[in-house]
C-alpha cells in the first residue's frame, strides 16, 4: 500500500484570507487524480500553517471551519483520506473542547499542529493534557513547521530563507524543546509527526549527544536520564518530497526505517514520482521500502481509538 503522510487541502474561505494559496490547494478531485495516476492508496490530509485566521476571528473560528470540512471530505473518501484535526492553541480551554468535538464526535484519528505559534513551543504546559488525552487514545500528532513568524523571521524576512532555514529551523527547536523539557520522556507512548525530516534534526544528532555528554559532564546542563540522540529515536518524521538519497540514508540512521513516513508535501512540492524514486533507489531491504512508502503510516494510525 501507498500511503502518502503529508499533502495538504484548504477550504476556500481560507485560501480567500491567507497571503499564499491558489486554488490548486482546495481541489479534493485535484488530489484525487493525482492520486490515482501515481497509485497512491490513501492520504493524510495536514494543516499548512498560514494567517488566514487573522481575517476570520481567530483560531477557534478558523478550526471549526476546516476541521468541519475536512471531516466532511473524509465522510465522502474514507478509503482515500485521513484528516488531522487543527485546534486552536491560543486558548487551552477551547482547545480541550475541540479535541474532544473533533475525536469523539466527528471521528479525527490524527491532529496536526504547527512548530510553535507566537512564540510558544509545543513544550509549553498548556498542552500536557492534551498529550494525555492523545497518548491514551493512541491519537498521533504531525507537527508541521509554523509559517507565520517562525524563528529568526525577526531580524530576517526574506521570501527564500524564511521558508528554507527558518521554517526548518522551527521545527529543530521544537523537538530540541521537547527533549528539554522532559516531553517525549513524560509522554513515551505519543507519536509525534515532524515534517521536512525533522528540520535537520538527523544532521546535528552527534552534536546534540557529544555537547550533551560534554556538558552534563560539568553540571552545566540538567539530567536527561538519556542521551539526545535516544529521545530523538522516539519521534517519527515525514520527507516532505525530498529525493536526496544522503539526506535519507542520514534520517535512516537517526530513527530507522520504521519512523520514516513517505510524504510528498503535494501541492507545495508537486514531483511525487521523483519523491517515490527516492525511496524506492535507497540500498537497504525491499520491506523497509515498503514500511516507508505506507506500511509505517498504517501502522500509526491503526490503534488510533475515537
Amino acid at each position: 500500500m501507498m500511503f502518502d503522510a503529508h499533502i495538504h487541502w484548504l477550504p476556500g474561505e481560507i485560501i480567500e484570507n491567507a497571503h499564499f494559496y491558489s486554488a490548486a490547494w482546495g481541489s479534493i478531485e485535484g488530489q484525487l487524480e493525482v492520486m490515482d495516476k501515481f497509485h497512491i492508496d490513501k492520504t493524510l490530509i495536514v494543516y499548512p500553517t498560514n494567517d488566514a485566521y487573522r481575517k476570520m476571528g481567530g483560531l477557534g473560528e478558523v478550526a471549526r471551519l476546516y476541521n468541519d470540512r475536512i471531516a466532511g471530505v473524509v465522510g465522502r473518501y474514507p478509503e482515500r483520506f485521513v484528516g488531522a484535526a487543527i485546534l486552536p492553541v491560543d486558548e487551552p480551554e477551547e482547545m480541550a473542547r475541540e479535541f474532544e468535538r473533533v475525536t469523539k464526535g466527528l471521528g479525527f484519528r490524527a491532529l496536526s499542529l504547527a512548530t510553535s505559534f507566537d512564540g510558544i513551543y509545543l513544550d509549553d504546559e498548556r498542552f500536557c493534557h492534551l498529550y494525555e488525552e492523545a497518548e491514551s487514545l493512541n491519537i498521533p500528532i504531525f507537527v508541521h513547521p509554523q509559517t507565520i513568524n517562525p524563528i529568526g523571521y525577526e531580524r530576517i524576512k526574506d521570501p527564500l530563507l524564511t521558508p528554507v532555514i527558518e521554517f526548518v529551523f522551527d521545527t529543530t527547536i521544537c523537538i530540541g524543546k521537547l527533549i528539554m523539557a522532559g516531553t517525549l520522556r513524560r509522554f513515551p507512548n505519543l507519536k509525534f509527526i515532524f515534517a521536512h525530516f525533522g528540520g535537520v534534526t538527523p544532521f546535528i544528532k552527534e552534536r546534540f549527544d557529544s555537547i550533551y555528554r560534554m556538558l552534563r559532564g560539568r553540571d552545566i546542563v540538567k539530567d536527561l536520564f538519556a542521551l539526545p540522540g535516544e529521545y530523538l529515536r522516539r519521534i517519527y518524521v515525514d520527507t516532505s518530497g525530498v529525493t536526496s538519497s544522503h539526506a535519507l540514508m542520514c534520517t535512516l540512521e537517526m530513527v530507522g526505517a520504521e519512523h520514516i513516513l513517505w510524504g510528498s508535501d503535494y501541492p507545495g512540492n508537486p514531483d511525487i514520482p521523483a519523491s517515490i524514486n527516492a525511496i524506492e533507489k535507497l540500498d537497504i531491504p525491499a520491506r523497509e521500502k515498503a514500511k516507508i512508502l505506507g506500511a509505517n503510516m498504517e501502522r500509526v494510525l491503526s490503534g488510533a481509538i475515537t
